[in-house]
């Protein structure tokens, strides 16, 4: 079952549990929005048209490459249902996103969780090797939920050639527009080489439009027919599609709030090392704190007292969303006084 965050949200708590954008959806969206309420007696467009021919204008691909869904876990499923059978594999890192082993399990295939490396990040040797004769796919978290760790373009490079032809590669980039330039992967032209290779994104964290639920794939025409053999008929709502075409469209607008909260991102990263954390580089919009057992409880007692609405995951650590100036000074003052506390 996918966990809930550690309490329900009381009165001024800061809501860094779900890595949503801090950010109200930009001003032109919401107006799209709001206009497109009259609308609701209707049916929306079936298939998306309208996002799909402005993302492939966007990322230079056809349409017919392009699926649009209920948010990238809505295209997850709809890729499991289309290529994997009762009783396959499909590989994926662990810890990774929650819904992985639960989606995975909801179309009767077997999931093999591959441990992270030490440095909390993809051990693609070992997933390399995890890949058996029933394997029908192999996920990629990138950057990882929750470590926020991302491996280097070179090194996913090398582990999609190892893959064999009949595996399909699913690239889960629900975070990469938080990913620096220098870091980044380019996964489109990764998929031009291997027609078994898919992408998959969402208007869910940077573009703010997490309450609307719509993602979308990217991926060869024939992986892309195959998704829409199993699309489930008006399935993401004509609000969410014209905001979706409209944040597109503000594009140039909304990087300046993904800057805003990168620049979030790195304070607190400092601030949680200066106080003793253990933090890796975090590519997305949150943190990873690793901590166990009473650690791991003196954290969340502190960021509870904090007002600070935080995941925290059996044995393995805390993820802390980056929110606003506000919510974040919040995070560094728990932060401090969780360390001080520890034995």
């Amino acid at each position: 079952m996918y966990g809930a965050a550690r309490r329900p949200p009381a009165h001024d708590v800061a809501l860094l549990a779900s890595n949503e954008n801090p950010f109200d959806p930009l001003p032109s969206v919401l107006e799209v929005v709001r206009e497109s309420s009259h609308g609701l007696n209707r049916y929306p467009e079936m298939t998306s048209i309208g996002v799909r021919e402005a993302l492939a204008e966007r990322l230079v691909v056809s349409p017919d490459q392009v699926v649009v869904g209920a948010g990238s876990i809505g295209v997850l499923r709809q890729l499991l249902l289309a290529f994997v059978s009762v009783g396959e594999e499909v590989v994926f890192p662990w810890r990774s996103f929650e819904a992985y082993p639960i989606l995975i399990g909801s179309v009767g295939a077997t999931g093999v969780a591959v441990p992270l490396a030490s440095n909390d990040d993809h051990d693609l040797d070992a997933m390399a090797a995890a890949i058996g004769d029933r394997t029908r796919m192999v996920l990629l978290c990138v950057p990882n939920n929750p470590t926020g760790t991302l491996p280097s373009a070179h090194a996913i490079r090398e582990f999609i050639e190892r893959v064999p032809d009949d595996v399909l590669v699913v690239i889960d980039e629900t975070y990469v527009e938080f990913v620096g330039v220098e870091q980044a992967i380019d996964s489109i032209e990764l998929l031009r080489d291997r027609a078994n290779v898919c992408v998959i994104r969402t208007f869910s964290k940077a573009y703010g439009l997490a309450g609307l639920r719509i993602g979308y794939a990217i991926a060869s025409a024939d992986v892309a027919g195959a998704l829409g053999r199993v699309y489930l008929p008006f399935a993401v709502s004509a609000l969410a599609q014209r905001a979706a075409c409209a944040s597109l469209a503000a594009e140039s607008e909304l990087q300046s709030r993904v800057d805003a909260v990168v620049r979030e991102r790195a304070r607190v990263t400092a601030a949680a090392r200066a106080a003793g954390w253990r933090v890796p580089d975090s590519h997305a919009n949150f943190i990873w704190l690793r901590s166990e057992g009473d650690v791991r409880r003196i954290l969340m007692d502190s960021l509870d007292q904090a007002g600070v609405l935080a995941r925290a995951y059996p044995s393995d650590g805390v993820r802390v969303s980056i929110g606003t100036e506000h919510d974040n000074d919040r995070v560094v003052t728990a932060l401090r006084r969780a360390s001080e506390q520890l034995p």
